[in-house]
């Protein structure tokens, strides 16, 4: 959105459109994320919050603005490109398995899309009905707005994570050794690999996150270790948010310090393979 000086250091003295009068694209500060549309999407839907806000006679002008001056929503970001597309082609087309349907139908409600809330109430009903696990006995048990989220809410998503398992040691290979005994003791790390979302629900703070920041909680990562070393630890958080073991697979290999010390390092790597359904 190209804004004027006195739009961008001093919005309160605003009179008249924000926007560049040769252009009518909207810049939009959505709970972090930027966003470009034009003012012709915005206004797609008259009743809708964003086409009364952004109308001729809307009130456009009342809303918060960021630092750079741009239109500020406090909603989700990274949902909010969704909204965008069903402004632009009245239908969205989500990823595979996506599990964000409950929380994207939250948004649409706000926004004030009734088709579109409609739309995404019938597809995230028909993908419970699919679902492998679901069964007669707990459809009947709850009603009908706890059918619908009870097994895509984002504090009990389903899904895998993988445990890794990593230690390393010095086998020194005779009385003459001059391997530090320090280094012979394994040295252990823990790796996480899954749904960056369930992973932080269930290590929370104890999730490093420095190799692999600021990316969305429905974005996969293999980059994640634990701050501690306790095997049996990490297994404890899992069960406890509910997790199962189904799988685990290990490896034990060996390479020599050098090419004339019989010396050799030996490296275990072991995978757990965790599921909630």
């Amino acid at each position: 959105m190209a804004l004027s000086e006195n739009c961008k250091t001093q919005p309160g003295k605003e009179t008249g459109s924000v926007q560049n009068p040769a252009s009518d694209v909207i810049e939009l500060n959505v709970g972090g994320q930027v966003y470009y549309t034009r003012l012709h999407t915005l206004t797609s839907i008259p009743n809708s919050l964003l086409g009364r806000l952004f109308s001729t006679k809307g009130s456009s002008n009342d809303l918060a603005r960021d630092l750079r001056g741009r239109y500020f929503i406090d909603r989700d970001g990274f949902l909010f490109r969704y909204v965008l597309d069903y402004l632009r082609d009245k239908q969205v087309v989500l990823p595979d398995h996506f599990p964000e349907k409950g929380r994207l139908k939250r948004e649409a409600e706000y926004f004030e899309l009734p088709k579109l809330v409609k739309l995404l109430a019938s597809e995230e009903s028909k993908q419970f009905q699919d679902d492998p696990f679901h069964s007669d006995f707990d459809d009947a048990s709850l009603g009908s707005d706890q059918r619908i989220y009870s097994s895509y809410s984002l504090d009990r998503r389903y899904g895998y994570i993988t445990v890794g398992f990593k230690g390393t040691c010095a086998a020194p290979g005779g009385k003459d050794s001059q391997i530090d005994p320090k280094s012979q003791k394994a040295v252990p790390r823990i790796f996480i690999s899954g749904r960056i979302g369930l992973a932080k629900e269930v290590f929370g703070n104890t999730l490093n996150e420095s190799r692999d920041a600021d990316r969305p909680a429905d974005r996969y990562t293999s980059r994640f270790f634990l701050r501690f070393r306790h095997l049996e630890r990490a297994f404890d958080m899992l069960s406890e948010s509910g997790f199962h073991i189904v799988a685990c697979n290990s490896s034990l290999t060996a390479s020599s310090i050098s090419h004339y010390a019989p010396e050799k390092v030996w490296s275990n790597f072991t995978q757990y393979v965790f599921y909630r359904k």
